[in-house]
Order: structure tokens, then sequence, then C-alpha cells
């Protein structure tokens, strides 16, 4: 099983040309003897690719080069939504305004795409941050120059809301109308709090502008409080993160991402959801008929609160926080029941060092892990071989859902004639040890060091060329592309 180049290899065919038998030797690449999965439908058939979209399914065909993928499932590229990567030119002005003294995430769009490739994953979306004086646009222009030097896979842009007045509403307007539909909140900060003015007015242009609101939910206040109450009791250390950002802090943050919803009418999008509870605040809007939409990331699917027991707790780390093993079970439910839209990363590496500082407190600690390459191989170990979910859910979660919610389909996210020709080749039974430090974050660990996880990624296609093939990535910087998307769909 492999790469393979026929012996022959006739030039392409004319575009007035017919014949099938003429018209096949267009194709770039065929994936011939593999099972391809959509929701709702197995096969197993072979895939023409032709100038980076898939051009045929089934029949007869022939290609320049072929990858043989018998015993393989076929499965679009993954797409994650949700990562924090730092260009070379955001990284040197960090450093340089900060002196060198306050560490950043450690991977760039390079990096990082290395890590997205290694776990079957072919487009991201990055949270796209100004710095101070800076608008929403500059920074857009900023992250978008670097992923076009850096990137090696797809990519598209979250901008950051910097401000609450007429400006910033125009700007997200204007930036939804170039191709950048949807805006990222925090109710975790102070300047944006539930019930702040301006703020409802904000999502409600985003949602006239057919922007997705992307929403961080943790109430400020109680964060607030509850962090200095603990620090001021002798319980600041990093084992008492999880004490200083509840379940209740999370769901009051849901419940005014909700009232957004409702008051608006704009579609919300809540990122990182990690409690039954705010699940089921969820579950109860959108029955009744709110387009509320849910993420969640691997970290609360397979670690609880116990991790924070351990001496090395800090690297843990992520907010919210990991929480109880009844709601761990919840989102494992949620996912099979449908009430969870997308699984994502929050890919927001720091190396262990960082992480390990001992000068952090349940404030101060920096939040976010590595968790691109093993995004998809982790949900398919736990998920798809244990039987909490099904091939068709891991399918949908990982690609298919977030491809529609971001405007990207069926470009993305369908094994469809005219779709791009993002592919992962997944061998459902390679089993492999995790070892962070052997995988390409900069990051340097993983938080799932040492596990068994079966399922991976034999070869990934992207745009129909070849980036991953038995462990060997031969993508390059600067191949991948930026998505322009549509208007947020509402589903």
């Amino acid at each position: 099983m492999g790469l393979q180049t026929p012996a022959a290899r006739p030039g392409r065919a004319g575009p007035a040309c017919q014949d099938v038998r003429v018209a096949q030797l267009r194709f770039d690449l065929v994936v011939r003897n593999g099972t391809i999965v959509t929701p709702g439908h197995r096969e197993q058939a072979g895939i023409g690719i032709a100038d980076g979209q898939i051009a045929q399914l089934g029949g007869t065909m022939t290609g320049h080069e072929e990858i043989d993928a018998g015993g393989l499932l076929v499965v679009p590229g993954g797409i994650d939504a949700h990562v924090h990567l730092v260009c070379a030119a955001l990284a040197a002005q960090l450093e340089a305004e900060f002196d060198g003294a306050e560490p950043h995430w450690a991977d760039d769009f390079w990096t990082g795409s290395l890590a997205a490739i290694g776990g079957g994953i072919t487009t991201i979306g990055n949270m796209t941050f100004a710095l101070p004086g800076e608008s929403m646009t500059a920074a857009v222009a900023r992250d978008m120059a670097g992923a076009r030097a850096e990137a090696a896979v797809d990519w598209f842009l979250h901008p950051v809301l910097t401000g609450l007045g007429q400006a910033e509403r125009a700007e997200v307007a204007a930036l939804a109308a170039s191709g950048h539909t949807s805006l990222k909140i925090f109710l975790s900060n102070s300047d944006f709090a539930a019930g702040t003015p301006g703020l409802a007015e904000v999502v409600a242009a985003a949602g006239r502008a057919g922007a997705l609101t992307l929403v961080h939910c943790e109430d400020a206040g109680m964060l607030e409080r509850t962090g200095r109450e603990l620090i001021e009791s002798g319980h600041g250390a990093i084992q008492f993160f999880p004490d200083a950002r509840t379940v209740d802090a999370e769901v009051t943050a849901v419940n005014a991402a909700v009232d957004l919803a409702a008051s608006t009418g704009s579609a919300i999008y809540i990122v990182h959801l990690s409690s039954a509870a705010a699940l089921d605040r969820c579950r109860r809007a959108r029955a009744a008929g709110l387009p509320v939409y849910v993420e969640t990331r691997p970290l609360y699917l397979h670690l609880t609160r116990s991790r924070f027991t351990e001496p090395d707790a800090a690297k843990y780390v992520g907010a919210p926080p990991l929480r109880e093993q009844a709601d761990r079970d919840a989102l494992w439910r949620g996912l099979a029941a449908g009430n969870v839209d997308t699984l994502c990363s929050d890919h927001a590496p720091w190396t262990l060092e960082h992480k390990l500082d001992p000068a952090l407190d349940v404030m101060t600690a920096r939040q976010g892990v590595a968790d691109l390459e093993t995004l998809m191989p982790m949900l398919f170990s736990e998920g798809v071989v244990t039987g909490r979910i099904s091939l068709d859910q891991f399918v949908t979660l990982t690609s298919v859902r977030a491809a529609r919610l971001f405007g990207l389909y069926p470009r993305k996210g369908a094994i469809a004639v005219g779709s791009d020709a993002d592919l992962a080749l997944w061998d459902p039974h390679e089993t492999r040890l995790i070892d962070g430090a052997r995988m390409a974050s900069r990051a340097g660990y993983s938080v799932y060091d040492g596990w068994a996880v079966t399922g991976w990624p034999r070869f990934v296609i992207r745009r129909g060329q070849p980036v991953l093939a038995d462990g060997a990535c031969t993508a390059r910087p600067g191949q991948g592309q930026w998505v322009r998307r549509d208007p947020a769909p509402v589903l």
C-alpha cells in the first residue's frame, strides 16, 4: 500500500473531449480501494482528483499518481475551527512589547500545520487577536500575511472583538463582507461582560452581516471574585484552579449568551463548553428554536479535575477547567445525541517550562494545551472504537458540521464531485503510544503522553496533494490557502 506512479504518464486530454476513457487521463491522483465514509453513506469506491478537487467518484479511472487505500477509511479532512497560532510577525511584536519577558503560544502557522496534518486535519480556524490600540482589520491583515507565508493547511480567521462602539460594529460588517464571517467575544473579559452597554448591538450587527458570534462563556465578575477569594484564603496554588472557574460561572455566561441569541436573533456558537449543566442549558435553548451551537474540546472528553491532584497539575490548565466524571459522561452523551455540534482542539500550546512556572497562581495560570495532532485520533480511539459514537458521528463532529456552520460547505467537509480533495485515509487498526516530545507542536509534550490510541491517518491529502504518507510529511510552508467564507447559515 502506498503512493504509486503508473509506468505510463499520458498527457492531459483537451477540454473539448467528451470520451470518458480520454477524460479520465486528466486525473492527477486516484485513490483506490478505500471505504468512503460520509454521514449516512459508506461505500468502497475510487476517487479521481483533478486540479485540487474531486472530479469522479467510482467507475473506471486512471491517474498520474495513485494511492492504494485498501483497508483504510476515507474521511473528509478534519476542520479544526478553534486554534491559537502566533505568526512570526506577531511573535516579534509580542517579544518587543514585553522585552522577551512574557512567553507566548509556542506554535506558528507552520508548526501548527504540521501538527494538523499529522492528525488528519486539513483546515484550521485561527483566533486573531489585536494588539493594544490595533484594529481588528489590522490584526486580520497581519495574520493573513503570516499564514500565507507559513501555513501548509488551509485556514480561516476569527477576529476577536476589540470594542463596543459604532466603529467596531462597522468593522465587523466590513470584515464579514470580505469573507471573515465570524467574531469572537470573551464574556470572561470584564470589558465585554454580559450586560455591558453595546455588547448586544455588536452581536446584532454580526448577525445582520452574516457572521457567526463565537462566545467564551465564563462570567467575568464571578471569575474575578472567586480568584481573589482563593488567593486571599491561601488557596491560590494551581491545584485549586478548577475552584477558581466554577460550573456556575460557566452556566451564568451561557445564560447570557442564550439571552443574546434570543434578543438579537443572531447565531451564537459557544466555544469549549465543559459541563453537563451548561450543555443542558444549550439543549433547552435549541429546543426553543434559538440559533445556539455548541463546541466542546478533547480535554473535557478524556480528562477530569482529578488531574489537579498531580504534582504537575499546571500542564492541564485550560479555561474552563477540567470538570467531574459526570460532566465528562454528559459530554459524550451529548456527542452521540447531536447536542454538541463540533469537536475542536482550542490548540493553545505552551512549553512545559512555561506551563509549570512556579510563579503562577489560579488567576495567572497559562491556559491551553497542544491538541491539534491528537484531536481526531483520540476521538476515534475513545469514541468510535469504544462504541460511544458512530463512525458517521466522528465525521460529522470533525469536519461536516464545522464546514456548514462556518460557511465552508460543500467546498470543505464533503467527499463529493466539485469539493476540495481534502481527505484523510484512516487506518482504524493502527495503535500508537502518545509521545508529545516526538510530535510536531513545539509544546514538546502532550497531556495524553503514554496513552495507547487506536486509529490514525496513514495518508493525508490537502486539495489533491498528498502531504502525509506513512508518517512522512511532504508539506511545505506557504502551500496553505485562505478560505473565503460565505455568510454563516442558520441551520
